[in-house]
C-alpha cells in the first residue's frame, strides 16, 4: 500500500481526506452525543443526498454546473437543513426531537423525487451513497482541509461556550452565553462535516463515524476532554484500518470503516466489563 500511495494521487487524496474526516467527525460527534442529537447526522446526510441528486439532475437534464463537484450542492442543502432543524426546535419547544425526523423525511422525499425525475443516475450517486476511494479528488481534499481549519479554530476559540451549552443550556443562558448563535454555529459545522465526509464514508454511513467512536470512548474515558481524545483516536484507527483493509481485500471503504468502528466499540465494552469484574 505504501508503494501505491507514492504512485497514485487519488489514493493519497483518499488517505489525507480520510485522516481529516477521522478527526473531524468524532470531534463534533462528542458534542452531538452529549446533546442527545445523535440522529441529526442521519437527517443531514439524507438532506445532503437530496442536494447531490439535485446537482446531478441539473447537470444531466439542463447541462448546468457541468464539472462542478456535487459536494457543493450537498453542502448547501445540508446547511439549509441544519438551519431548518434549528428553526423547528424553536417551534416545537417541548418536543424539540421532532425537528430531526421532519427534516430527515423531507430529505429522503426530495432525494427520491430528484432521482425519479432524472430516470436514475450512473455510478456517481452510488459512490456518494456508500463512499469511494477512487472518487476523492484534490479539490475534495482542499475543501475538507479548509472546513477542518474552520471547525478546529471555532471549537478552540469557543470551547467553554460549547461545553456549557452541551451540558446545561439554562446555566449557559444565565451566564450570558448567546445560546441561539452558538447552536447555529455548531449545527452549521456539523452540516459541513457531514457533507464533506460523504466521499470516503458515504452519505448513508457518515453518521456511524460521528457516533460509534464516541460511544466506544465513553466506555473508557473519565472526563470530557479524555472522551474527545479517545473519540478522535478511535476515529483515526477506524479510518486508517478501513482504508488499508479495503485496499488489500478490495472492499468498500465506507462499510469497512464502519465495521472496524463497530469492532472497536465491542472491544471497549468487553474490556470495560472485564475491568469491572476484576
Amino acid at each position: 500500500m505504501i508503494s501505491a500511495l507514492m504512485q497514485f494521487e487519488f489514493l493519497r487524496n483518499a488517505v489525507y481526506t480520510g485522516l481529516l474526516i477521522g478527526f473531524l467527525a468524532p470531534l463534533l460527534g462528542v458534542f452531538v452525543v452529549v446533546r442527545r442529537l445523535s440522529l441529526i447526522a442521519d437527517a443531514l446526510s439524507h438532506v445532503t443526498l437530496a442536494g447531490i441528486a439535485a446537482s446531478l439532475l441539473m447537470e444531466k437534464r439542463l447541462g448546468l454546473f457541468t464539472g462542478l463537484s456535487p459536494i457543493y450542492f450537498g453542502m448547501a442543502f445540508s446547511v439549509t437543513g441544519a438551519l431548518f432543524i434549528e428553526k423547528l426546535r424553536g417551534v416545537y419547544k417541548h418536543y424539540q426531537e421532532l425537528a430531526i425526523p421532519i427534516i430527515l423525511s423531507s430529505g429522503i422525499g426530495l432525494g427520491v423525487i430528484f432521482i425519479s425525475l432524472a430516470d436514475g443516475f450512473n455510478t456517481d450517486l452510488f459512490n456518494f451513497l456508500f463512499g469511494s476511494v477512487s472518487a476523492v479528488t484534490r479539490v475534495d481534499f482542499w475543501t475538507i482541509f479548509v472546513i477542518a481549519i474552520a471547525v478546529v479554530a471555532t471549537i478552540v476559540l469557543f470551547y467553554k461556550e460549547f461545553f456549557v451549552l452541551s451540558f446545561d443550556e439554562e446555566h449557559a443562558k444565565v451566564s450570558g452565553v448567546n445560546a441561539r448563535i452558538f447552536h447555529l454555529i455548531f449545527i452549521i459545522m456539523v452540516a459541513l462535516v457531514i457533507a464533506a465526509s460523504m466521499r470516503i464514508v458515504g452519505i448513508l454511513l457518515v453518521s456511524s463515524l460521528m457516533t460509534l467512536p464516541v460511544a466506544a470512548s465513553m466506555r473508557l474515558s473519565r472526563g470530557f476532554k479524555q472522551t474527545i481524545f479517545l473519540s478522535v483516536l478511535f476515529g483515526e484507527i477506524a479510518v486508517i484500518g478501513g482504508l488499508a483493509t479495503s485496499f488489500y481485500l478490495d472492499l468498500a471503504p465506507g462499510g469497512t470503516i464502519v465495521i472496524i468502528s463497530v469492532l472497536i466499540l465491542i472491544i471497549t465494552i468487553l474490556w470495560n466489563k472485564v475491568r469491572r469484574g476484576k
